[in-house]
């Protein structure tokens, strides 16, 4: 009877958590294949060497962070408020391998000792920032309240979590919604 193999997104996935637990220094085919509970022969099959791995990594967190983040929000339709009310729901769910914060920041934090690392981000923040500015185009005229309200967005969603301020008598999701509403004014 033959033994399935194991999926190439898993060896991705796994990549993905290593980086986010340990930096891309914790991203050993041995140690993926251990997590995986598979032999590392198995990931020759899919990758030619780690640094494949890692491009692909960078390939589906872009990927999902951006071009599946963007067609989820526009998939459903409605006016530019209602689509920055979805895209801003969707950037407050912090799950998964790929879409988590955590992995965001792990890569934030690549890029601060890798170029070409460095490189990829800005292409994803970049169009990130587009999108942003395409939707906030359409409730606000005034360039420079747009400017301002798209970086004020980006930043709350990577900024957010190295806060640890009380916010008084306000919870945090509290104070997150009242920045909603004051963005979408």
């Amino acid at each position: 009877m033959a033994t399935a193999r194991t999926p190439r997104g898993k060896w991705i996935e796994e990549g993905l958590r290593a980086l986010t637990a340990g930096g891309p220094e914790a991203v050993r085919i041995e140690s993926l294949a251990q997590a995986l509970g598979v032999s590392k022969g198995g990931f020759y099959g899919y990758f030619r060497n780690r640094d494949v791995l890692l491009g692909e990594m960078l390939d589906t967190w872009e990927r999902e962070v951006a071009d599946n983040v963007i067609e989820q929000v526009e998939s459903s339709g409605g006016d530019a408020r209602a689509r920055l009310e979805r895209l801003f729901a969707i950037a407050s769910v912090d799950e998964g391998p790929v879409t988590g914060i955590t992995t965001e920041l792990a890569i934030r934090d690549w890029a601060r000792r890798d170029e070409a690392v460095a490189r990829r981000l800005q292409r994803v923040d970049n169009r990130r920032m587009d999108y942003l500015r395409c939707l906030f185009a359409s409730i606000c005229r005034d360039e420079d309240d747009i400017e301002a309200r798209c970086m004020l967005a980006f930043s709350l969603r990577v900024g957010q979590h190295f806060i640890a301020a009380d916010h008084g008598a306000r919870s945090r999701a509290e104070v997150m919604e009242l920045t909603r509403g004051w963005l979408l004014r």
